[in-house]
């Protein structure tokens, strides 16, 4: 017998009804608070019960985030090598320029987290955003998981269900430096630097993916970006490490807006004198106007009939908000339907959906943001499940969430899910939700 994702959640919510779920999500709380799970935004706010995925559920998710990563790397080639193509993405010319360098290495996408909404009835789902370089919160799963794994309430629902978590850290040690391994430049005792704005960064994240290189005998260091130092033909750290590989975190948007604090990195860049991984040529499928760009029939004429199908079922419709781009009296009147977010940034800020304002909001911000470099988009609700958690003062809360599912890919091949839940109707910068670790379950065959 198959079980179902909301089936097991419904048998985990009642037995924490009955084992003392208090006492196991304070436990829980005070590990988190003492982890690596550092977060921009405050306090990391994480769920009572786990996202279950059956295996049946994670096929088919796995299936998908195979077939898009090869919709993506299609579309980067493409980029790559037609400049009529290129002509369809809103980059500046210095960016393009960053984009077209040769990178070293035949990976065209190294790592992502390709964002969806999940419906777990009947397996269909709806891209919300495509995440490049800068992906992250692998350690937010990680330290979630840590953190109930040993509870007693987990440790009675195992006696029924075996969990699989995804392990996200020595995964992407291993990715990299396969990557790095066909690079033409590759010495044999790579130093490698996690770079970024560290003032952006995830700090503790960091730390993490340093150990699992140190463990595997890779020298590595983190690194402010701005800090790098260009000298002699070869890249430095501040106090002078030479770095031979570098894991860029540091997002393009934010390395084209502070493009004057990086200039030795850039030109390291240009020079081809250190190996990036990954390039700026990811950049393709993070910007938001792909989602338009993938409907054209210049993407059309490259792509199969099959990943074409899987486009018009997958992709929401999305437009400019530009003038002349968009029906802004239909917008205005199914306020409902649409949501409109930057082109170009991250961490859900400036995400807005038609929803969550009055008509007289929602056509202010739709006029004030007209012309301002923002998509429009045809807006996909998210699948609702319960779950539960204690709030500052230790009392049980129980609440419907919208769910969103982040499929990491590593090199084209899926490595592990992350799952965040929302109260409003979407995840924006003010409103992050909570996380729940993301798990394989199935039920134990009992003899």
């Amino acid at each position: 017998m198959i079980m179902d994702m909301q089936e097991m959640l419904n048998e985990y919510l009642a037995l924490a009804k009955s084992q003392g779920f208090v006492a196991d999500f304070k436990g829980a709380a005070e590990y988190i608070r003492q982890s690596t799970a550092t977060f921009r935004y405050g306090q990391l706010e994480f769920q009572g019960a786990p996202k279950m995925f059956t295996p049946e559920a994670y096929e088919v998710i796995e299936d998908a985030a195979e077939t898009t990563a090869g919709i993506l790397e299609k579309v980067i080639g493409r980029y790559l090598d037609d400049a009529d193509y290129r002509k369809l993405f809103p980059f500046s010319e210095e960016l393009e320029k960053l984009i077209l360098l040769p990178a070293g290495y035949d990976s065209l996408l190294p790592i992502s987290r390709l964002d969806i909404f999940f419906n777990e009835e009947n397996f269909d789902f709806k891209f919300c955003e495509f995440n490049a370089d800068g992906a992250s919160a692998m350690n937010e799963d990680r330290e979630i998981f840590n953190a109930w794994n040993g509870s007693k309430l987990w440790a009675k629902f195992g006696e029924k269900y075996r969990f699989k978590s995804f392990e996200l850290f020595d995964s992407w040690v291993d990715t990299f430096m396969k990557i790095y391994g066909g690079y033409k430049k590759r010495v044999e005792n790579p130093t490698v630097a996690i770079v970024d704005f560290l003032e952006s960064a995830t700090n503790g994240e960091f730390n993490v993916f340093k150990a699992a290189f140190l463990k595997r005998g890779i020298n590595t260091v983190i690194s402010e970006i701005r800090d790098l130092r260009f000298k002699s033909g070869a890249l430095y750290t501040k106090d002078g490490i030479r770095i031979d590989a570098v894991y860029r975190r540091a997002v393009t948007s934010e390395c084209m807006e502070k493009y004057d604090g990086i200039k030795d990195f850039i030109a390291a860049v240009k020079a081809d004198a250190v190996c990036v991984i990954g390039a700026f040529r990811t950049q393709i499928i993070h910007n938001k106007h792909l989602f338009r760009i993938l409907r054209f029939p210049e993407t059309a004429a490259f792509l199969t009939a099959f990943e074409n199908a899987f486009i018009a079922a997958h992709v929401p419709e999305t437009y400019c908000l530009d003038e002349g781009c968009f029906d802004i009296d239909a917008v205005l009147k199914d306020k409902s339907s649409w949501l409109i977010k930057p082109a170009d940034r991250y961490g859900s800020r400036g995400v807005a959906t038609g929803g969550d304002f009055s008509h007289a909001e929602w056509e202010g911000l739709i006029r004030e943001h007209t012309g301002q470099g923002f998509v429009l988009q045809r807006y996909c609700p998210p699948y609702k499940t319960t779950n539960i958690y204690c709030d500052k003062d230790g009392v049980e809360k129980k609440e419907s969430y919208g769910n969103m599912t982040g499929m990491f890919v590593y090199d084209g091949k899926l490595a592990g899910l992350y799952s965040r839940q929302m109260t409003g109707l979407v995840t924006t910068h003010r409103n992050q939700g909570r996380v729940a670790c993301s798990v394989i379950a199935e039920k134990k065959i009992v003899a």
